[in-house]
């Protein structure tokens, strides 16, 4: 895996992590529920996220599993973010996403934590 997740493939990404091993049919069901797809959208997300080799569907039933956990994706996602916007600097990216926030004395203290387990 080494290209981003569209928006509708991680929507369906979050659906097959909340809830696997998980029948392309109840990926389906859900959303229609969450989102209002129609159930050939669905699929088709379902086919491309197999293709890129995110998913693994297997008969009976085309139960769907994650290749990829959550965590790994954000990694991966945030690393290709950085390589296209930032020339794979994290501290531009870091100081990007600070620049025009407000961010609490806790929020602070928290990332201050991160940054000293590093």
């Amino acid at each position: 895996m080494a290209e981003f997740i569209h928006d509708g493939e991680l929507k369906v990404m979050e659906i097959i992590w909340d809830n696997e091993p998980v029948a392309a049919k109840d990926i389906s069901r859900i959303a229609a529920e969450k989102i209002g797809w129609a159930a050939n959208t669905t699929y088709t997300v379902i086919n491309k996220l197999v293709e890129k080799g995110m998913v693994k569907r297997e008969a009976p039933g085309f139960m769907c599993n994650s290749l990829y956990s959550k965590d790994e994706v954000r990694k991966l996602e945030t690393s290709l973010l950085a390589d296209k916007l930032f020339d794979g600097s994290k501290t531009a990216l870091f100081s990007a996403l600070l620049s025009d926030e407000k961010l609490s004395e806790k929020e602070l203290d928290e990332l201050r934590e991160l940054i000293g387990k590093r």
